[in-house]
């Protein structure tokens, strides 16, 4: 192989390194501190790269913003795929599958407090800053990875009976995650108004899970 191609293979490695080690570093940082409080510089530094490679490798902030809570929910999916993916958890019924995908919120409420706080954050700097929706594709694809999971167990529902046929499906799944998530992030931002109880957050999700089983079983 000639020579100038083990090099361009060699920086190509290097850079794919540098880039994913930058968007880790930046998840660790904006997860600790915020996406607002996090500067390129504080990034560069906690890589030990220069700020003008991550402004190469991202663009802008925005770039490295975006490349961070998509690495991030692809995480969260890959937490939740070897539990949904097991012999045990595919045996039972769609209802009872729909059941246990839907608690998955509790799960992230409960042990990933940190991540719900920064996708409430991560909506108001898309706002903030003008997102456009063409640099939003791959973030909103690493989101609806979880809508699959849970047709394929609506559909074994359909098969076995035990969820109703007549609904639209994709709105089922597009109201609740949207009611859920906010729910989530309601809790997770802290008390707002005086009838606000921290303590029932588990219990309100849980209900709304409830009636989502409710609505969709037969």
């Amino acid at each position: 192989m000639d020579e100038n191609i083990y090099s361009d293979l060699s920086q190509k490695n290097l850079k794919n390194r540098r880039f994913y080690k930058a968007v880790s570093v930046a998840a660790e940082l904006f997860l600790e501190r915020g996406i607002e409080d996090v500067k390129m510089t504080d990034i560069a530094e906690a890589c030990d790269v220069g700020v003008a490679t991550l402004y190469r490798y991202f663009g802008t902030k925005q770039g490295i913003v975006i490349e961070v809570m998509t690495f991030l929910w692809e995480d969260i999916r890959h937490l939740f795929s070897g539990v949904f993916d097991s012999e045990r958890f595919l045996a039972q019924s769609g209802i009872k599958q729909l059941s246990d995908l839907m608690r998955m919120f509790l799960v992230l409420y409960d042990a990933h407090g940190d991540f719900v706080k920064l996708v409430g954050e991560f909506d108001r700097f898309v706002i903030r800053e003008n997102v456009q929706r063409e640099n939003l594709w791959k973030y909103e694809k690493s989101v609806v990875d979880f809508y699959p999971v849970l047709l394929r167990a609506y559909n074994k529902g359909c098969e076995d009976g035990t969820v109703r046929q007549d609904i639209d499906f994709r709105l089922f799944y597009m109201t609740f995650a949207h009611a859920l998530t906010e729910m989530c992030k309601k809790f997770i931002g802290g008390k707002v108004l005086p009838s606000d109880d921290p303590n029932s957050a588990k219990s309100e999700l849980q209900m709304l899970i409830d009636a989502a089983v409710f609505y969709i079983a037969k």
